[in-house]
Formats: structure tokens, C-alpha cells, sequence
């Protein structure tokens, strides 16, 4: 699924993905596999599990960026 992030809380390390169909998903910075320093903005491709994100890729940089860590 395909979203952007809207809102992420540094002290609470959660955040809001909102999709262009209108859903929202909330999630916890552990779930994005590359973190990239400022997420707020950033668009995003992600699994959905029930109503849980999992596996939040941020669509920037390289593919050998999103994977170094993998």
C-alpha cells in the first residue's frame, strides 16, 4: 500500500501514515526498515496487517539504500 507520513513524534518515536484513499494507519518508528533521518513528508510503500502497517519503506534514495540494512 502506498501512503505519505504526515505526523511523527520524536518523544514518542509514532506517527501517522495517510493513504490517497483516505485511511490512516498509525505506526512506531521500529517498523520503518530505512530510516532517513526527518520522516514527516516522506512518501512510503508498506504492508498492511489488519490494521497494523508493517515493513514501511520511505520511496527515497536508491534501492541499495532501503535494503543496506536488511
Amino acid at each position: 500500500m502506498y501512503g505519505h507520513i504526515t505526523k511523527f513524534d520524536e518523544r514518542l518515536q509514532v506517527g501517522v501514515i495517510a493513504t490517497n484513499d483516505g485511511r490512516k494507519f498509525r505506526f512506531n518508528k521500529d517498523q520503518v526498515v530505512n530510516q532517513n533521518g526527518r520522516l514527516v513528508g516522506h512518501e512510503v510503500d508498506f504492508l498492511v496487517y489488519g490494521v497494523c502497517p508493517l515493513d514501511i519503506i520511505l520511496l527515497t534514495g536508491s534501492p541499495w539504500q532501503v535494503f543496506q540494512h536488511a
